[in-house]
């Protein structure tokens, strides 16, 4: 796989938390972004009478709001503490579920912001 048919991956911020520097007891923020993929279908390989029976029981469950409809797979990736002065010169104003586009190039780490949705 070359270095430009990597797949693009998209973080969204999933939390803003202000916090103080163990270190120095100066105001900061903990800004964690995570990993939002969209889920596969939910429809099992079904293979015989009893898998259908199952997943049919399932499938009513979920419309009475017994199960939850998962929709997307939500993992870490990245959590930032920045102090205040730190979180100014970043430039960048976090929003709780901003999307921005993770950059992992040449032993750099860039956020690029991103209309597309996760």
């Amino acid at each position: 796989m070359t270095k430009e048919s990597y797949p693009r991956k998209y973080v969204r911020v999933q939390r803003i938390t202000s916090i103080n520097d163990p270190a120095t007891g100066l105001p900061g923020k903990r800004i964690e972004l995570v990993e939002v993929r969209p889920r596969k279908s939910n429809v099992l390989p079904v293979s015989g009478e009893e898998a259908r029976l199952v997943q049919g029981i399932l499938s009513q469950f979920q419309s009475l709001g017994m199960l939850p409809h998962i929709k997307e797979i939500v993992s870490p990736k990245l959590t930032i503490l920045l102090t205040e002065d730190e979180y100014d010169r970043l430039g960048i104003r976090f929003e709780v579920n901003d999307t921005y586009e993770l950059i992992l190039k040449d032993g750099m780490i860039s956020l690029k912001s991103s209309k597309e949705g996760v």
